[in-house]
C-alpha cells in the first residue's frame, strides 16, 4: 500500500497516564501506526493551566510543535515563548524544551526528524520538573 491513513483521536491509543501527571493529560503517538520512514508524529492535549512534566533534549532530532487548539508557553532552554493557536515553534538537537497549557488548555502536534526507529532512548534524555521555576 503506497500511503496509510490513521485517525488519531480513534485509531491510536492515549498513553498520557505514562507521564504521571495530570489525570487527563492526553499523548498519541503516531509514528508507528502511520509507518513513518523518515520522521515521528505525536498529539498532545496539556489540561487547562497545567505544565507537562518532563522537559527533554535529542541528540539528533530536530521537532517542530504546532498548537492546533487553545494557547500556553514553551521553554527552550532559557527562553520562555508565548504560545497561540497555529504558532509552530522548531527545537533543534540539543536544546532543552518543555510547555505549559493556558486556561483553556493545550492541543499541539509534534513532528520530528529524523525517525529514531528502536534507538529513542539513546537519542533523548529526560527530566522531571526541569521547568520547575517561572
Amino acid at each position: 500500500m503506497p500511503f496509510t491513513h490513521r485517525n488519531i483521536k480513534a485509531d491510536l491509543e492515549d498513553i498520557g497516564f505514562k507521564f504521571d501527571g495530570a489525570p487527563d493529560l492526553e499523548f498519541r503517538t503516531a509514528t508507528a501506526a502511520l509507518a513513518l520512514e523518515q520522521s515521528a508524529l505525536s498529539y498532545q492535549r496539556v489540561p487547562p493551566g497545567y505544565r507537562f512534566p518532563y522537559g527533554h533534549t535529542h541528540k539528533t532530532q530536530e521537532e517542530v510543535y504546532v498548537v492546533v487548539r487553545g494557547s500556553g508557553r514553551m521553554k527552550v532552554d532559557e527562553e520562555i515563548v508565548e504560545l497561540a493557536e497555529w504558532d509552530a515553534v522548531r527545537v533543534p538537537p540539543g536544546s532543552w524544551r518543555g510547555y505549559e497549557a493556558g486556561p483553556e488548555g493545550l492541543e499541539i502536534l509534534v513532528v520530528g526528524a529524523p525517525n529514531l526507529g528502536e534507538g529513542t532512548r539513546e537519542d533523548v534524555e529526560g527530566r522531571r520538573d526541569w521547568w520547575a521555576a517561572q
